[in-house]
């Protein structure tokens, strides 16, 4: 007996390695014709998991959850996958296939408000869609885009879905549309994208039921929609010089606090004051970089607004040259001014000198123009630029310019940039009122039109909007973009109510551009990201290129690094740290293990890194090399500060803000 629990002994203990080796090494599915991506899925919401197929639930699933796929197998007509939390074995259990969506690529898209353009069409099969883009029939595309719009599609329709009517904001109603599958295809001269999507909302949609009792509650209790909000946090230049602009800005708030009184306005528009000059470590008298003298809450009523800011006063000496931190003064409003509960959010910019942008040793956010706009539209605040050319030796008002014609850019409208020559003071005084004064009315409209009341005004100030856009005035056209913009702010507020909602679609197709206008792109492309997977591109990133500056990567791994980093994060963002040299990855990096054009190829939309080649970089001038090394850098800068920006990530189990929670990042952000 003690020989044969011995023999039992030995036994186990030379299969147990042999047992645990066999755990260890098993993988999951590979994607159809590939040799190291893997299947993977995200869990719809409602989804469940079951320990065996058709046996009772165990667990909810986490919505859009990543899983990937270890098996497949079918029963009683129906699939089931067997999914893993990750590719190193860890089973999470079974679920039908129906409750997953692919999610062999990170990428997928957001709509664009549509106000003012058509809405986009989703279509069943991709011929159909294909058909009509081939064929430019407008005549079959109005008659579709009509029964579309009236929901009076028929059964045989080729379309099955519209983009809904109002704009949803994905940070309040999160959902998502992933990219399945995709065709390039030109509309007239433009190329565009035919994609394969997948459309559903994190909550699902209101029953007909409810959605029917909800007005009649409202109605019996008489609650009120809440007033429409607008915020204006000006961002002004107060080094040497700038007094008579800093006491017109005045003059201007003080006009509108006077007409906001006048209309029972009062804490609808709410007016806030931050002062910039520059580095105060290259120029210690300066006294601040930034200062805080109003914020909203203060900035509510006139007595608020004048009391903070009377001890504002221009600096007495002059900044080390004429470029000055003027996006430090922006970045510290977009982050440091509380905008909840505003639904009109701008953030006009005076200043008479350049910007301190990204690679400047003075600068305080290392922040391009680019990065700051994308911040800004993030938290869905507009900016505007009001550029005092006023005449200097020194100052370089043309590329002044340009940069601030990037930072104010508002999609689908243009640049909120003017400039106010030779800083003419009256001059400044007028742009300034009539802004003033359009963001007031627009508060006022909206009250109207909330109430019921006066619905003529809100489409007489649409027809007047039409008609400044055909002014050449530089004022007159400046007024036709925050109208623009104003209507369609109102119409967001006005539709708050219209429970409008994502069609819950599993498989359609859509085109990426407008069919009537291809100029217009109609999509956002975004990469969703956990907040721990985007500290660790911000840790990587800054690690290619610190040890790219210190000589110690060649120009081929530096950009083969650089790009390995770009696919992982399209394809699989767990993967992040283990396809990189400078991470130490036991097998190198994508080009190294032969697998970079695996992961680039098939993908709908790419980068700018992993499109570029060795031998662009090679031809490449210095200074062409060292400026896309600080667009490297810019991006860097913007992951911290987005990190950090709390309010803007998504917790999809409705806990607290974790490394779990998600923001889908606009792909230009990305290397």
């Amino acid at each position: 007996m003690a020989i044969l629990k011995s023999t039992l002994t030995l036994l186990i203990v030379v299969l147990m390695p042999s047992l645990l080796l066999g755990a260890v090494q098993q993988h999951p599915l590979l994607m159809e014709g590939k040799q190291a991506l893997y299947q993977r899925v995200l869990s719809k919401p409602g989804a469940h998991f079951y320990e065996e197929i058709q046996k009772a639930k165990s667990k909810p699933a986490t919505p859009f959850s990543v899983f990937y796929v270890y098996n497949r197998k079918t029963k009683n007509g129906a699939t089931w996958l067997q999914l893993g939390h990750n590719r190193h074995g860890e089973l999470a259990g079974w679920m039908p296939e129906t409750e997953t969506i692919p999610w062999n690529q990170g990428l997928t898209v957001a709509f664009r408000d549509p106000v003012g353009n058509d809405r986009v069409l989703l279509f069943n099969e991709k011929d159909n869609l294909k058909a009509l883009i081939d064929s430019n029939d407008k005549e079959k595309y109005r008659q579709l885009y009509q029964a579309a719009e009236s929901g009076e599609l028929d059964d045989n329709s080729p379309v099955i879905a519209i983009q809904p009517r109002t704009h949803i904001d994905i940070l309040k109603d999160f959902y998502l549309v992933p990219i399945r599958d995709h065709e390039d295809i030109y509309i007239g001269n433009e190329q565009a994208r035919i994609l394969q999507v997948s459309s559903v909302p994190l909550l699902p949609a209101v029953e007909s039921k409810k959605a029917d009792v909800a007005p009649k509650r409202a109605k019996a209790s008489d609650k009120k929609i809440k007033p429409f909000r607008s915020a204006v946090v000006f961002v002004i230049d107060s080094t040497l010089s700038m007094d008579p602009y800093i006491d017109r800005t005045r003059e201007a708030v003080r006009k509108i606090y006077d007409t906001i009184t006048k209309e029972d306005l009062t804490g609808d528009v709410s007016f806030g004051l931050i002062a910039f000059r520059d580095n105060p470590q290259a120029v210690p008298d300066l006294e601040y970089l930034t200062q805080t003298y109003v914020d909203l809450q203060q900035g509510q009523d006139a007595a608020g607004f004048f009391n903070q800011v009377s001890s504002l006063k221009a600096a007495t000496i002059s900044s080390r040259d004429f470029n000055e931190d003027s996006f430090a003064g922006v970045n510290e409003a977009i982050a440091g001014i509380d905008w909840q509960g505003q639904d009109a959010r701008y953030v006009v910019l005076i200043t008479d000198a350049g910007p301190r942008e990204a690679g400047d040793p003075l600068s305080g956010t290392g922040m391009s123009s680019a990065s700051l706009r994308q911040l800004a539209q993030d938290k869905g605040i507009a900016l505007s630029v009001l550029h005092l050319l006023t005449p200097s030796i020194m100052a370089d008002h043309s590329k002044a310019e340009e940069t601030y014609r990037d930072l104010s850019y508002y999609p689908g409208i243009g640049s909120f940039y003017f400039g106010v020559e030779t800083g003419n003071v009256e001059r400044f005084g007028r742009v300034l009122d009539a802004l003033a004064t359009q963001i007031t009315e627009q508060v006022k409209l909206a009250a109207m039109a909330a109430a019921g009341k006066n619905m003529a005004l809100e489409r007489q100030a649409k027809n007047n909007q039409a008609e400044q856009e055909k002014e050449t005035d530089q004022l007159a056209q400046f007024q036709a973009k925050v109208a623009k913009l104003g209507y369609a702010l109102r119409m967001r507020y006005l539709q708050q109510n219209d429970k409008q909602q994502i069609p819950n679609v599993f498989n359609a197709w859509l085109v990426d551009r407008d069919i009537n206008k291809p100029r217009r792109q109609t999509l956002d492309v975004r990469v969703l990201l956990t907040r721990d997977q985007l500290s660790d591109l911000h840790g990587i990133m800054h690690q290619v290129l610190i040890t790219a500056e210190e000589g110690l990567l060649s120009p081929r791994t530096f950009l083969h690094d650089l790009k390995s980093l770009a696919a992982t994060i399209a394809r699989d963002p767990e993967q992040l740290g283990t396809t990189t040299r400078v991470t130490g990855a036991r097998q190198g990096n994508l080009a190294d293990m032969g697998f970079m054009r695996e992961y680039i190829e098939d993908l709908p939309y790419t980068g700018e890194v992993m499109n570029l080649s060795l031998e662009n970089w090679q031809d490449w001038p210095a200074r062409e090399q060292i400026s896309f090394i600080n667009r490297l850098e810019e991006k860097i800068n913007y992951y911290q500060v987005l990190h950090d920006h709390t309010d803007l990530w998504v917790s999809l189990d409705g806990g607290p803000i974790s490394g779990d929670s998600v923001f889908p990042i606009a792909l230009e952000m990305l290397p």
